[in-house]
């Protein structure tokens, strides 16, 4: 086992562009850090925030933090400095412990407000006292009904991508890195932990501190409240839960540290001290989110067969790329996920074998194709380098900048080889280490460090500036889902099946499977494959997933699959699991049945989920 690291708190942020301007004193100059950002009111090159110690209260009763945050800044000889906000209440600002003015811009849909705190040349510190509102996006307050237990409340947070202005006043944008402490107070029988150095039980006065010394973005920023606990997996992973989930979770994650082994085998040393994970009420709105220190996880991973675990590996993947290496604008996305589809895959091909790593690979060809089709009429969405102007950057959050970012990153690897690549990688994390890039200043890096010295010419532009996938992409083949394939034929051409076929296949088979029914599947042959499998009642969400998908679109109701989608539906709040059978009912031409499941159920999900459903659905908020 490799030591891991302590790292510096005074790692500088690489500078993105070495410009000098002159200002109205003709004697400075300003030297420019930071790329222009279109998603943060902030102006770092001007000042910028470095620290955060976060005070604040979290009530359950009247559903507010409030509190005070503290800023330690980096006063470029400035008489402002300019913080993002959303939805929040602005008390009152202090500069230096003295109070100061401050303006609250216009308000915009997307990106809130900007706050404008007057200050000194010199001004060291800025305090903002604040209360989050009812309006608050990041925050998701749930009744105990809503969580595993049904004992007591629960809080998550979910920041990403320009959501933390929305309950802590911050600068906020991905290029922007932080350190920060908290203190965090909340209900006694509760216990809170963040994306920091975390608890292991609860304390006697419902009062947490944190401390994060690596510099993060903000958006990386996360705190949950609840009645969980903690089970270490080995001296540095484990989970929290609650009370009938924490055994549970235990068992699925508990190859955490030999994935923290393969990945550090692969691309150099971990540089968070800790690796755990949380897994929250199944309102949370994605699979994972890579939060350092302790990554949030849908209880939909859940399966009893770590058969999905590889979400926890992607998780761990961001903690090199997304976390470490970070994209300089949400423009720069796919440099986040697609670098962590491809690091997840290595990983479980390292653990678990090639066949394995190969069908998710499959699976995520798949999910790519899908959405191309879907952007048939919008081809500029499928490029790499996305233009955000004017948008919110969750509008890119989708396969292209996870699968195709994949492909590329795949087809690079096989153009110049395994070895050569993964030497580029582990050199590219380490140049980059706590800094943001740019797609512009990635390319510079490959051209320079893999593709010239080797004597490589590779469409590099194409991949990332084009639409659609270019023709050198990599070819990506498994016997098993051939073997899935033939089976279906088989079963499709007799009318019958045997089941002892299936018995040793894995979740990924299954899930191939489902999702490649021929043109000519009817509900009658749905109906022959329910009555051999119990596939309307499948437990694991994956499989329940795509299986209620096709039976939306074949139209078949039989084995009470209409109940388990409605209960899916209203159980289940991650975003690609919803959209998915929302959008299968309104591309079936059955929207009133999809608003008659969404009136029962969109008081579960996150705001992230139901900002997603109201536009598919048309409904105006």
């Amino acid at each position: 086992m490799n030591t891991i690291k302590k790292v510096s708190l005074f790692i500088p942020l690489v500078l993105l562009a070495l410009v000098s301007c002159n200002t109205e004193n003709k004697d400075k100059k300003t030297i420019v850090k930071y790329a222009k950002e279109l998603h943060s009111f902030a102006q770092p090159n001007i000042s910028a925030i470095n620290h955060l110690s976060l005070d604040v209260n979290v009530d359950f009763n009247t559903e507010v933090i409030s509190g005070k945050a503290t800023y330690t800044i980096e006063n470029n000889n400035a008489s402002e400095i300019v913080l993002d906000t959303k939805f929040l209440d602005i008390e009152k600002v202090e500069a230096d412990g003295k109070d100061t003015t401050f303006k609250l811009g216009k308000f915009d849909e997307q990106l809130g407000q900007s706050l404008t705190i007057d200050i000194e040349n010199d001004t060291k510190t800025v305090s903002v006292y604040y209360k989050t509102t009812d309006k608050t996006e990041a925050l998701q307050w749930l009744n105990p009904q809503q969580t595993a237990d049904k004992t007591h409340p629960f809080l998550f947070t979910q920041g990403q991508a320009i959501l933390t202005r929305t309950w802590i006043p911050i600068q906020d944008s991905p290029q922007i890195r932080i350190t920060y402490d908290a203190t965090v107070k909340v209900p006694n029988e509760l216990m809170a932990v963040m994306s920091a150095e975390n608890p292991k039980t609860k304390s006697d006065n419902g009062v947490y501190t944190f401390k994060m010394e690596q510099p993060i973005s903000p958006y990386l920023m996360a705190l949950a409240v609840g009645n969980i606990e903690y089970k270490a997996v080995s001296e540095r992973t484990g989970v929290y839960a609650e009370k009938s989930m924490i055994d549970k979770a235990h068992y699925e994650f508990s190859d955490m540290e030999k994935m923290v082994a393969a990945a550090e085998n692969l691309y150099g040393d971990y540089d968070w001290d800790q690796f755990d994970v949380i897994v929250l009420p199944p309102s949370f709105p994605f699979g994972g989110m890579e939060n350092p220190r302790l990554t949030f996880a849908t209880p939909t991973v859940i399966a009893g067969d770590k058969s999905l675990t590889s979400l926890i590996a992607h998780e761990l993947a961001h903690s090199w790329s997304g976390n470490l290496v970070t994209n300089a604008t949400w423009d720069d996305f796919w440099l986040n996920e697609g670098f962590t589809v491809y690091f997840e895959i290595r990983i479980m091909e390292a653990l678990y074998g090639k066949d394995r790593a190969n069908m998710i690979a499959l699976i995520s060809r798949q999910d790519l194709d899908e959405e191309i089709e879907s952007f048939k009429e919008e081809p500029h969405r499928t490029k790499l380098k996305l233009d955000l102007k004017g948008k919110n950057p969750d509008d890119g959050m989708n396969s292209i900048a996870y699968d195709k970012g994949y492909l590329f990153l795949r087809t690079l690897e096989e153009t110049v080889g395994r070895e050569k690549f993964d030497a580029f990688l582990k050199s590219y994390f380490k140049t980059h280490a706590f800094s943001t890039v740019t797609t512009e200043k990635f390319i510079d890096y490959l051209n320079t460090n893999l593709l010239e010295p080797n004597q490589v010419t590779f469409n590099t532009e194409e991949w990332i500036y084009q639409p659609g996938i270019p023709s050198n992409q990599a070819k990506i083949s498994s016997d098993k889902f051939a073997n899935a394939e033939k089976t279906l034929h088989q079963f499709l051409e007799s009318d019958t099946i045997d089941v002892s076929i299936t018995k040793d296949w894995t979740t990924l088979e299954w899930v191939h499977f489902v999702r490649n029914f021929p043109e000519t599947m009817t509900a009658k042959d749905m109906a022959r494959l329910d009555e051999a499998f119990d596939l309307s009642n499948a437990t694991n969400s994956h499989i329940a997933m795509v299986w209620f998908e096709q039976a939306i679109n074949l139209d078949y109701h039989g084995n009470a699959v209409d109940q388990n989608i409605e209960d899916f539906l209203i159980r289940v709040g991650r975003r690609w699991y919803v959209n998915t059978l929302f959008k299968a009912f309104e591309r079936n031409g059955k929207t009133e049945e999809a608003l008659a499941i969404y009136k029962k159920s969109r008081d579960n999900y996150h705001s992230v989920t139901v900002n997603t459903i109201d536009e598919l659905l048309g409904i105006s908020n």
